[in-house]
């Protein structure tokens, strides 16, 4: 087929490469504008930018994809059919009904659930044991569509944001591929969704990381694997951000101090009384210091039994 692709981040890499090793002629990428990066302020690529140069595919990057030359310039190449995964404008009519395939969007979700903006953090943040990929036919809502393929993935006990986002990236990239080939083939059966039995998988931003120490063990361990690594979750301590990493829940112990209090400390790590249970902090990261074993924070600053974590 003639493609055009339709993607940003990380994510989306893994497809587009596998549908040019599958021998689909990508004919245009098209991804966000490039954006200052650092202190110097360097424009930096896009992921899908780069690896489309690298395969001396044209690259388009529109401010407004809505616009009516956008529209016109993406006429031009006379697609059969237009792949989006995490594009990041939202497509109007004219771009969804432009090929005769239409546009194909591949989601990190077992849809209807978690459609929206992050379901791959949310689906470790409210403890999913399965997740997974759909591939479904756009519409102008969103990620409302009739659902074409899905494939299914069993999380892992530890597994964190970033673990899921590679496994569902390589699953998502496979699925694309199959989709395509029985699209040409004509034994696709679109589903449509009906209604969505989890809340819309919002984005994420730096303030849902703020460890509530009143929420059970259990919820506070989920949210710092969901949030790892970006954009983390944190707690003060002593005035300074603390970043956990990892984190263990203590079954079957209580303790009655306030929440957010160090009741415990070990070589290995220190305990925190939370809403319900206890929580064993493993690894951490404080400002101006990499990740590190929360024994080795140990060894080298005082953590003290009866010391609060938290914005009292």
């Amino acid at each position: 087929m003639r493609v055009i692709f339709m993607g940003t981040p990380d994510f989306s890499v893994g497809t587009l490469k596998a549908l040019i090793d599958a021998g689909h002629e990508v004919v245009l990428a098209v991804t966000q504008p490039d954006k200052p990066k650092g202190r110097g302020g360097k424009m930096q690529y896009t992921p899908v930018k780069e690896k489309a140069l690298e395969h001396q595919i044209p690259v388009f990057q529109p401010k407004r994809v809505r616009a009516s030359e956008c529209i016109e310039e993406l006429r031009k190449y006379q697609a059969d059919v237009i792949v989006v995964i995490a594009f990041g404008q939202i497509l109007p009519r004219e771009i969804l009904e432009m090929t005769p395939y239409g546009c194909i969007n591949v989601h990190a979700s077992l849809l209807p659930k978690y459609r929206g903006a992050a379901p791959i953090q949310w689906a470790v943040i409210n403890g999913e044991k399965i997740s997974g990929v759909t591939t479904m036919q756009m519409d102008e809502g969103l990620d409302t569509g009739d659902m074409l393929l899905k494939t299914e993935i069993v999380l892992d006990e530890k597994e964190t944001g970033d673990s899921l986002h590679d496994k569902l990236a390589d699953a998502g990239a496979k699925l694309c591929v199959r989709t395509l080939k029985e699209l040409e083939e004509g034994t696709v059966k679109p589903e449509a969704q009906g209604d969505s039995p989890t809340e819309y998988a919002r984005m994420l931003d730096k303030s849902l990381g703020e460890i509530d120490w009143n929420q059970d063990a259990v919820s506070i361990e989920r949210l710092i694997r969901g949030l790892n690594s970006w954009p983390s979750a944190y707690t003060d301590w002593d005035g300074k951000v603390m970043k956990l990493w990892e984190a263990q829940v203590i079954e079957g112990q209580e303790t009655k101090e306030a929440v957010g209090t160090v009741v415990k400390v070990e070589k290995d790590g220190f305990f925190v009384q939370t809403g319900c249970g206890l929580l064993k902090v493993l690894a951490l990261q404080i400002p101006g210091k990499k990740r590190m074993e929360a024994g080795a924070f140990l060894r080298g600053y005082t953590m003290k039994e009866g010391t609060i974590l938290g914005n009292h």
